[in-house]
């Protein structure tokens, strides 16, 4: 058990400071919420190699810490609704076995942006948001890849250390 509660808080940790790393990154396009996504590759290796439990819990606790850290509450809501329906379709991509590591986090990263952008369509009643989604989705698959790519390398590394 104490191990299992220091290996989640030395992963809480390292999600948090590649949130810091990202936030330090611009990239500006024009469009408000393009991130590179380093803190979701934490989360795609915890979900192979520790569950879809130990995954949640770290995504819910790193977008609390990051949105009280470098944002404030709205910025914390989106990221809760992007966050929380990109751990559902990855939990579920994942145990249907039908996508890769990369297929997963392409998945997780394309609803993280769909999950923020009808957060803000129903925060700020205004649908035009949607405009920006396919701009958003092709960043997410671009981002998804890098990240599936980097994280498959490392669960397959990490997973034969175990």
């Amino acid at each position: 058990m104490a191990k299992k509660t220091a290996n989640m808080g030395m992963l809480v940790a390292l999600a948090f400071i590649f949130s810091y790393i990202e936030s330090l990154i611009p990239i500006s396009v024009g469009i408000p919420g393009i991130k590179l996504g380093l803190a979701n590759m934490v989360v795609i290796v915890t979900l192979y190699l520790m569950g879809a439990g130990p995954a949640f819990m770290l995504s819910l606790v790193r977008i609390v810490l990051t949105g009280f850290t470098f944002g404030n509450l709205a910025m914390m809501m989106y990221s809760l609704a992007g966050g929380m329906l990109s751990m559902l379709v990855m939990v579920i991509a994942r145990k249907t076995k039908l996508f890769s590591v990369t297929g997963v986090s392409v998945l997780g990263a394309v609803f993280h942006n769909v999950g923020q952008i009808i957060m803000a369509a129903l925060v700020v009643e205004n649908s035009s948001l949607f405009y920006y989604l396919p701009v958003l989705l092709v960043s997410g698959v671009v981002f998804g890849i890098i990240i599936g790519v980097v994280g498959s390398v490392l669960i397959k590394r990490l997973s034969r250390k175990r």
